[in-house]
């Protein structure tokens, strides 16, 4: 069975400075996958691998059994959105032209067809920003920006979804809708990366975590195997603990202080 994609031996280097080294993995079908590890351990960079957007890396990554590097762009970005922590625009484009921007690799004239219209509509929607729709994208908040850009990339219609830090310019309240967004998007389909430091809506909406250290992985595995005491532990250097809900559902407790438990 062909992969949806597949890393083989990815190694990176900024100069001296070694990001990522020997990076074996492999998605095969739709699933919520969180991405989780400390600031600076090569998260970002082994998206922008995955996303075609980088190159001077060793190893491969293959995407439906193709090299990304093989790929050409417009065919590429039909089946995998990448959506980064910021966007930067310098021309005064609206909110909702910039989620129209995310058809681009559909286009196929200089206006759009109703069927761009009606995926940019059910973006739009699906991210709760009609309210700003029509305001300048430059004058937006962190957050209002972040929901752009994630309709943006569903607009797409892609079939992978790549995300850095999704939620670090949102409320709480669209933290979360976030993210159940981007799980009940996995169960329709859509393989779902997302790159996290925030552990514990990694364990509460993915269904498989991949814990880097040191540019290395550490673990791979469902939220409890891979974010366990032990793992945290020694990924973090805090102190954790698993606590059960009345209602069944988990959720980690921290302590600033260095050890295994509580």
């Amino acid at each position: 069975m062909t992969a949806i994609l597949e890393l083989d031996g990815i190694g990176i280097s900024f100069g001296p400075l070694r990001v990522l080294e020997d990076i074996n993995l492999r998605f095969e079908s739709p699933e919520m996958v969180a991405l989780a590890g400390p600031n600076g351990v090569g998260k970002s960079t082994l998206l922008s691998i995955i996303a075609g957007l980088r190159s001077g890396y060793t190893g491969s990554c293959k995407a439906y059994g193709k090299d990304v590097r093989r790929w050409k762009r417009r065919d590429f970005a039909r089946k995998v959105a990448f959506v980064p922590q910021s966007l930067k625009l310098d021309f005064p484009f609206t909110a909702e032209e910039v989620v129209f921007m995310g058809r681009t690799p559909h286009a196929g004239g200089f206006f759009e067809s109703d069927r761009d219209r009606e995926a940019a509509r059910r973006a739009i929607e699906l991210t709760d920003m009609g309210e700003f729709a029509a305001r300048d994208f430059r004058a937006l908040s962190g957050g209002e920006r972040q929901r752009v850009m994630l309709a943006s990339a569903l607009a797409q219609e892609p079939q992978v979804l790549l995300l850095d830090e999704p939620t670090s310019f949102l409320d709480l309240a669209h933290q979360f809708a976030i993210y159940s967004l981007l799980r009940r998007l996995s169960g329709e389909g859509i393989l779902v990366i997302a790159a996290t430091h925030d552990l514990n809506l990694a364990a509460s909406y993915s269904d498989r975590v991949v814990l880097l250290k040191k540019g290395h992985v550490v673990a791979d595995a469902g939220p409890c195997e891979a974010l366990s005491v032990a793992k945290i532990g020694d990924v973090f250097h805090v102190r954790a603990e698993w606590v059960r809900r009345e209602d069944g559902r988990s959720w980690i407790a921290f302590d600033d202080r260095t050890g295994d438990t509580l």
